[in-house]
């Protein structure tokens, strides 16, 4: 239960010295010059210089603790911030934009950029390295949401247009890889088709990885390049099979769906990956791993740098 009494929600000083004291835990470190020296950088007092400001000697520049981040050059007081990032990473199906603005006190569309750029801090920059393994398990799965923008609509592993009550949808593409008891890495693709989804399964799963898959022909060919492939046939109603299933994505695209059409309701495509960031970000920071809504808050916060969003990006993407 999120603690709205907190001085780091109430007071703007409190919520710089938390977000200092997760960035800089051995000191302040200038953001211009890489400077960590504290003998060479020092912190500016007097009334003429607002709390929080340092200056280092070496490139002679001035900083504060969010420049370089997500938060830079915001005239959001810090403390909501800290209140918006505790509250998007508290919510397991996510909190809209209208909320934030009720909550924070801040403009609908100033709520909805505050939500924008915490996603992109919780963009995962650490998932270079492959997921599974010897005498590990992941498992790929796609699934269709929402109204494909553009001309061209999603195909089936046939090669036919998605259909729905026999009429042809539009329908934009996710394919998700999660290991069991690990993460999850969802990927919005133009069309999830085999050369898509094996592009994607090769430069995120290991070869020694055991993988589960239900019976579409997209995993057919490319399972043979893994260690083992197992499927389940769920037109057939198999869904479990001994330890061979997909239900462990299928709870991630539950979560995520029921988010998107209960707490979201409308997403533009263009911002399609960084919801996709935000779900995928809760479930590999979720209470099963031990990751408390305060620890994953600041994981957020740890993120923050290097991130830079303006609001230009996000309403150019917008109306593109």
């Amino acid at each position: 239960m999120t603690d709205l009494n907190n001085p780091i929600f109430q007071d703007k000083d409190k919520a710089r010295e938390h977000l200092e004291a997760l960035r800089w835990p051995n000191g302040a470190i200038c953001p211009h010059c890489g400077n960590a020296d504290p003998a060479k950088i020092r912190a500016l007092q007097g009334k003429s210089h607002r709390p929080g400001l340092y200056q280092c000697a070496a490139c002679r520049e001035q900083f504060t603790v969010t420049v370089g981040t997500v938060f830079e050059r915001s005239k959001i007081p810090l403390n909501k911030w800290l209140l918006a990032t505790h509250l998007m990473a508290a919510s397991k199906k996510g909190i809209s934009a209208h909320q934030l603005h009720r909550m924070l006190g801040v403009t609908y569309k100033t709520a909805w950029f505050m939500a924008h750029r915490i996603r992109e801090a919780m963009k995962d920059d650490s998932s270079d390295g492959p997921m599974g393994g010897e005498g590990k398990t992941v498992e790929a799965d796609e699934t269709y949401f929402g109204t494909k923008e553009g001309p061209a609509p999603t195909m089936t592993t046939s090669g036919r247009p998605f259909l729905k009550s026999g009429k042809a949808t539009h329908k934009r593409a996710v394919v998700a890889l999660v290991e069991r008891g690990g993460s999850v890495r969802m990927f919005h693709v133009d069309k999830a088709n085999r050369d898509s989804v094996r592009d994607i399964l090769v430069r995120n799963v290991s070869r020694d990885t055991t993988l589960y898959t239900d019976e579409s022909r997209l995993y057919t060919i490319t399972g043979r390049e893994y260690r083992e492939h197992h499927t389940v046939k769920h037109s057939a109603g198999e869904y479990v099979r001994g330890v061979v299933h997909t239900n462990t994505i299928e709870n991630v695209f539950s979560v995520f769906k029921r988010g998107m059409k209960g707490v979201y309701q409308h997403c533009s495509e263009k911002h399609l990956h960084r919801y996709l960031a935000e779900f995928g970000f809760r479930y590999n920071n979720r209470v099963g791993l031990k990751v408390s809504d305060w620890e994953r808050s600041d994981r957020i916060l740890k993120r923050i740098e290097g991130k830079r969003l303006t609001y230009r990006r996000t309403d150019e993407a917008a109306h593109a």
